[in-house]
């Protein structure tokens, strides 16, 4: 169902925040904003590998679109803490021009459309850092529980409190691509993240994949249907063929394996596949809408709007701070994706346009041009990226790294915890499986 990586040696060595206290607190509200593809595994040795893709372009979730004039990114948007990022390495070496989105840069607006004050974002703050800390005194004292029935018992009127609630939506759930009543409140935001704020590629994420596609031989549209693995070797069948190897480095997006599509032969381990049914894969939905004109204020970096219901267009991005281009890019959080990509681009388009003229006046005219992410049901991905759900140990996500029966290496940003939901997680779990196939291969004697 998507790509997958082969490799086969013959001789030679074949290894290749905003606030709520991010600062404080390592891996909280750190914005993903992305959905990741593992990236080509390069080895220092060994016979050139293909590898197939089943979608017409190199990267997964790792999406650009330029229809619209400025890169608009359907899948990962943000190097996450850029400060010794490997991500930002790549970026570096092709001489990326980066753009910071400053978080600060935020005007939050109630459902009347009136404008929440800087004095009761600042309380929001304190009473958000202070639900924190009340959260993990809860959490430590008993058996893992949702975060939303953990939200309530530590505070009973928490969800009561719209701006509150609104926080939860725009970050917790942004962060995650989970709900809060689904949210582990155990191991939510106990992952690792690296220093520095998050900034974007304003000539488009897509171009950190020429460095990593170079030498390889890629196989576009490429439909993965089956995996035969054993002793003598890999045997992948796909729609336009099949591919032979010693091993598979198999990057298929935990949701696609959810869905069962592609047959492993002979099955997948039972203690493997309950993996894969056990770590949850969460969704966000983004909107870019393109206008004429402007008709908000250009400087400020994101806009927030508290909505009738938890995760409808929460957050808006305003692309005016690094393009010419006048885009606004409206997200959904939570539970609300399921729902509103069931709808066409029109439902859709007055919805948001209901919200931004509430915001902004009924004069905002309508966009010139749409575009809708619909991840859920996108067959190459079937979700945007995996989550914490309650009873998720950090174990789960990294034993589904493998490997199976010496032969199949899984990468992929649930493969680890530390890092999942980002690219550089996806990343660094390619670079880890070329390790261990080399280490594999040594010990079989097949190097």
């Amino acid at each position: 169902m998507d790509r997958l990586w082969f490799v086969r040696f013959s001789n030679g060595r074949g290894h290749g925040g905003w606030r709520f206290g991010r600062q404080e607190r390592a891996g909280h509200w750190r914005r993903r904003g992305g959905l990741e593809r593992g990236p080509a595994i390069k080895g220092d040795g060994g016979r050139r590998r293909p590898a197939g893709v089943t979608q017409d372009h190199l990267g997964g979730r790792l999406w650009t679109d330029r229809s619209l004039g400025s890169p608009f990114e359907l899948g990962a948007g943000w190097i996450h803490g850029p400060q010794g990022n490997p991500i930002s390495e790549l970026a570096d070496s092709i001489a990326a021009t980066t753009f910071v989105t400053n978080d600060d840069s935020l005007i939050v607006y109630d459902g009347q459309g009136n404008q929440i004050t800087e004095s009761l974002i600042d309380q929001l703050d304190a009473d958000f850092e202070n639900l924190l800390e009340q959260i993990d005194e809860l959490v430590d004292a008993q058996a893992d529980i949702p975060l939303q029935a953990a939200i309530e018992s530590a505070n009973a009127d928490a969800l009561n409190d719209e701006l509150l609630k609104w926080g939860l939506t725009a970050f917790a759930e942004f962060d995650t691509g989970g709900a809060i009543e689904d949210l582990s409140a155990f191991y939510f935001d106990e992952d690792e993240s690296f220093g520095s704020a998050d900034v974007i590629l304003t000539e488009g994420y897509d171009a950190i994949l020429d460095p990593l596609s170079e030498g390889l031989t890629t196989h576009l549209q490429n439909e993965v249907q089956r995996i035969e693995y054993g002793d003598p070797g890999v045997t992948v069948t796909t729609n336009q063929g099949a591919f032979s190897g010693d091993f598979a480095v198999i990057t298929l997006p935990l949701g696609v394996l959810k869905q069962g599509k592609v047959a492993f032969s002979p099955e997948l381990p039972n203690s493997f596949q309950n993996l894969i049914d056990k770590v949850p894969v969460g969704n966000i939905t983004k909107v870019a809408l393109k206008f004429d004109s402007a008709f908000w204020d250009t400087n400020a970096q994101y806009f927030g709007y508290i909505s009738d219901i938890k995760g409808k267009w929460p957050y808006f991005m305003n692309y005016r701070t690094f393009t010419d281009d006048n885009i606004l890019v409206a997200l959904s959080f939570g539970a609300y994706p399921a729902i509103v990509e069931q709808k066409t681009d029109a439902e859709i388009q007055a919805e948001i346009m209901d919200i931004l003229r509430t915001i902004f006046g009924s004069a905002a005219p309508e966009p010139t041009s749409i575009l809708v992410t619909r991840w859920s049901t996108n067959p190459h991905a079937y979700g945007a990226y995996s989550y914490t759900g309650v009873d998720v140990a950090p174990a789960d996500f990294n034993g589904l790294a493998g490997p199976v029966s010496e032969r199949l290496f899984f990468t992929g940003e649930h493969t680890t915890f530390d890092y999942h939901g980002t690219v550089h997680g996806a990343y660094i779990s390619g670079i880890e499986a070329a390790l261990a196939v080399g280490r594999t291969a040594s010990s079989l004697g097949t190097s």
